[in-house]
């Protein structure tokens, strides 16, 4: 399974606002990584514009997450078209986009198609999931001062 993401369009989408904060592409990046994980899906993201050299480093090029900006001269539209047109299998293949041109070339190729604000249900139910399991781990392996003493003591107690 992986998922084609259209960044900017997916941050227009998400929050608006965040279009022109240089930190929504990192927001979302640390989002998706979590996601990848959790899915144990392969990611890959595309940004419009020229490359943001910190987004381009092997912490974001790995086979399974990849954050990709278009060549020089060309846009993110144009690379994620090349890209879904590279796919050999498309079964499991997910374009996410609001954008009717990538839906319908994505469609064409039978790719499936999730809208931005369809996905963003998936990522915030994962993300949520995620919490929820950070708080269980918390609850599970953390001891209380009080609970670290009767320990000691009965430890103690048996030598």
């Amino acid at each position: 399974m992986a998922y084609l993401i259209d960044g900017s369009n997916f941050i227009g989408y998400s929050s608006p606002r965040s279009l022109k904060d240089p930190q929504a592409k990192y927001r979302l990046v640390s989002r998706l990584l979590i996601f990848q994980s959790l899915k144990k899906t392969r990611v890959l993201l595309v940004f419009d514009g020229a490359p943001d050299l910190n987004l381009i480093g092997e912490t974001f090029q790995k086979k399974k997450f990849s954050v990709i900006f278009p060549p020089f001269g060309t846009n993110a539209d144009e690379t994620i078209k090349k890209i879904i047109s590279k796919q050999t299998d498309l079964r499991r293949f997910f374009v996410v986009s609001s954008d009717r041109e990538i839906k319908r070339f994505a469609k064409s190729k039978r790719a499936t198609s999730l809208s931005s604000k369809e996905f963003n249900r998936e990522l915030q139910t994962a993300l949520k999931e995620h919490r929820k399991s950070l708080e269980i781990e918390k609850k599970v392996t953390s001891l209380s001062p009080l609970e670290i003493n009767q320990w000691l003591k009965i430890f103690k107690d048996e030598k």
